[in-house]
Formats: structure tokens, C-alpha cells, sequence
């Protein structure tokens, strides 16, 4: 959904009711606060009726407020300012019980990453991942912290993985010159998109690599050139990106190739176990 939903409610503006005309003022001035709004709050704050915001809704085509309310969400998804976050959070959440209403809100997001994400790419993309020659890992912003316990784990586990640093557009072309059709490249991006994962994804496919996105949304611009695309819900709580649902859903990725690889990976651990003991890595436990 675009900007075309804001077009469509001035289109039909002349036909609503007078109720619905209040709706659509206030949709129209203050859409990015009006997509967090239950039905029943929007009707509070512009005077009308529960039952109008719904017929509201269904006039501009939406089985119900619910696909409204996801057009609204999705058309922002990646204008939000930072201080718009803190200011929306603010009426969401509010100052009591902070800590109640944010990890409900990741539960949330858990539950509708459950039912979203293909498992049929999933499958793909951890086999993809097992057979690639070499694996590339690029990220920016906050979904880099994701991407680094990807990497570490990865990295681990196999001796063909490459974080690629975001630093500038030269130096991301100069670390994935020479990726082709045996590699795997994994982006990771969430609102606000980033540009250089997604220029990063036209070279990685125009090379014949294959694709992996891990990202929120069908709409997302990493979806375009995917292979395989994981969605995680990553909506934000105030100005923070809330990345429960990715890294829940990257943990089940790294399992999945620990599986494919399992042989492998058994080598590899072993082998890790007997270094961290030879040279004292970690504390013993007394027990």
C-alpha cells in the first residue's frame, strides 16, 4: 500500500456521510498516528461511532477496520521519523507499565512471524545456506546486531562466511566483487529500508548468487530480487526497532543449517571444545 490509499480517501470524500467525512479529515492530516488506533479510539478522537469508523472502512473497499488499519500501517512503514516513533509509542504504550505492554508487543510479533514466514522458504533458504560455497552477510542500522550473531554462529560452523561492512557503497562492491551462482547472500533490513542492502541484492543477483532476505514485509525492497524471503515482524516500540522476531527467527535458521551440516558441525565443535579446554578459555564451574 502507498500514498494511493490517501489519493483513494480524497476520491471518495464527496460520497461519505458526515461521519465519515471527520474520519477522513482527520485520517488525512494525522494518518501516521490514525494507523495505530483501534477502531473504537479513532472513533473517540474524531467524534463518531465504533460501527462508523467500521462502515468507514468498508466503504473505501476493506473487509473491516483490521485492513484499514494494516493499509495504514504498511504505507508508513518506512516514513517514520524517529521522533514520530517516540511520539506514537508514547500514546501506545505511555509511561505505566512499560515493560508489560513492549513484551506483548514482541509476543505479538513472534506470533504473527509463526504465521507469516513460508516454511517452504525456510527449508530452501537453510539448504541454500548448507551447499553455498561461500555465505555473505550484509546488514545496516540496527539489523546489524542481528546479522552479527548470524555471522558469529555461521562463522563458526563454517570457514566461507563474510560480513560485509556497511561503511560506504565502494568498499560493499569492493568485499562481494566476486560473488557468482555458487553463493548465498543474506540481507537483513527493516523500516527504514536500507538502500545499500538493496543495491548490495541487485549486484548479488545479477551474478547469479542466490538470494535470502530476511526482512518484515512482502512490500519490502529486498523481496524484489529473493530467492527466499523470511518475514519477521519488526515493528517499533518508541524509537526502537523491536528485533525479537528477527533474531527468533535467525536462531531457527542457524538450528536448520546445523542440522543440514550436522557431521560438519559435530567436527567443528568438538574441535572448539578441545581449544577452549587446552587453553583455559572459560571459567570451570565447581560443581
Amino acid at each position: 500500500m502507498s500514498n494511493d490509499l490517501l489519493s483513494h480517501i480524497k476520491q471518495q470524500y464527496g460520497g461519505f456521510s458526515k461521519g465519515q467525512k471527520r474520519i477522513a479529515d482527520y485520517v488525512l492530516a494525522h494518518y501516521d498516528k490514525a494507523a495505530f488506533m483501534t477502531a473504537a479510539k479513532l472513533g473517540n478522537v474524531t467524534g463518531v461511532s465504533e460501527s462508523t469508523v467500521v462502515r468507514f472502512a468498508t466503504e473505501l473497499g476493506y473487509d473491516g477496520y483490521p485492513g484499514l488499519q494494516r493499509a495504514l500501517q504498511e504505507m508508513i512503514r518506512n516514513k517514520l521519523t524517529s521522533i514520530q516513533r517516540m511520539d506514537i509509542a508514547g500514546e501506545r504504550i505511555g509511561a505505566e507499565e512499560v515493560l508489560d505492554k513492549v513484551l506483548a508487543l514482541d509476543i505479538e510479533k513472534i506470533r504473527q512471524t509463526l504465521e507469516e514466514t513460508s516454511r517452504d522458504d525456510f527449508r530452501q533458504a537453510a539448504l541454500a545456506i548448507a551447499e553455498a560455497k561461500n555465505i555473505y552477510i550484509i546488514a545496516s542500522g540496527s539489523a546489524s546486531a542481528v546479522a552479527k550473531l548470524l555471522h558469529y554462529y555461521f562463522s563458526l560452523m563454517f570457514g566461507n562466511v563474510h560480513f560485509i561492512d556497511g561503511a560506504s557503497t565502494s568498499a560493499m562492491f569492493q568485499q562481494i566483487m566476486r560473488i557468482d551462482q555458487h553463493d548465498v547472500m543474506i540481507g537483513l533490513s527493516f523500516p527504514r529500508y536500507s538502500k545499500h542492502t538493496s543495491r548490495a541484492f541487485d549486484y548479488a543477483s545479477d551474478c547469479g548468487a542466490k538470494i535470502i532476505a530476511i526482512t518484515d514485509a512482502q512490500s519490502s525492497p529486498l523481496v524484489k530480487k529473493a530467492n527466499y524471503t523470511l518475514l519477521a515482524r519488526s515493528e517499533m516500540a518508541s524509537f526502537v526497532d523491536s528485533l525479537v522476531a528477527p533474531l527468533s527467527l535467525v536462531n531457527a535458521l542457524i538450528v536448520a543449517v546445523g542440522i543440514h551440516c550436522r557431521e560438519q558441525v559435530a567436527d567443528v565443535f568438538q574441535k572448539l571444545e578441545y581449544i577452549w579446554d587446552e587453553y583455559d578459555i572459560y571459567e570451570k564451574s565447581d560443581n
